[in-house]
């Protein structure tokens, strides 16, 4: 092999390397970044398709309806706890620390971004409730399909 060869060799094989390199760097960063999205039932579960479970310490975002009559306030701070449901019948709890939106009230659906700390509990850092009657995230509205019967305080 010619000198020349040689070099364009090494300069093409070290660029594939550095790129490679870079590019699984980038994806390692991302990975401990990404929410993904469960619904109660798939906490308990796992996922419909692949049966994966999130594992304790995992963000995610976690959609269904609030339990009537299971919001706690703590009268002391701004500490509340609440269940969350879906159409499966999937029952998790929600502990948030901070200010709920204006929306938010039992029979809602809602959203919570947050850290799983048990099997069926999780801590959220953000909770985001629905805002009007015609629009609801695919996920969400997935997941609380057929629970209009939680909206009023009959069982």
């Amino acid at each position: 092999m010619n000198p020349r060869r040689k070099k364009r060799l090494l300069i093409t094989s070290s660029l594939v390397v550095g790129l490679s390199l870079a590019i699984g760097l980038v994806l390692f960063a991302l990975q401990q970044n990404i929410d993904l999205f469960y619904t109660p039932t798939e906490i308990i579960e796992g996922k419909n398709e692949t049966g994966v479970k999130p594992e304790i310490g995992q963000r995610l975002r976690v959609g269904g309806m609030v339990v009537n009559g299971t919001v706690s306030r703590d009268p002391e701070s701004l500490k509340v706890s609440f269940d969350l449901i879906d159409n499966r019948g999937g029952i998790v709890t929600v502990f948030f620390d901070g200010i709920l939106p204006d929306l938010f009230r039992e029979g809602q659906g809602i959203v919570a971004q947050g850290e799983l700390l048990t099997a069926t509990q999780i801590d959220a850092f953000e909770v985001l409730a629905k805002h009007d009657e015609e629009y609801m995230p695919p996920e969400v509205a997935e997941a609380l399909e057929g629970m209009d019967h939680l909206k009023s305080n009959k069982p």
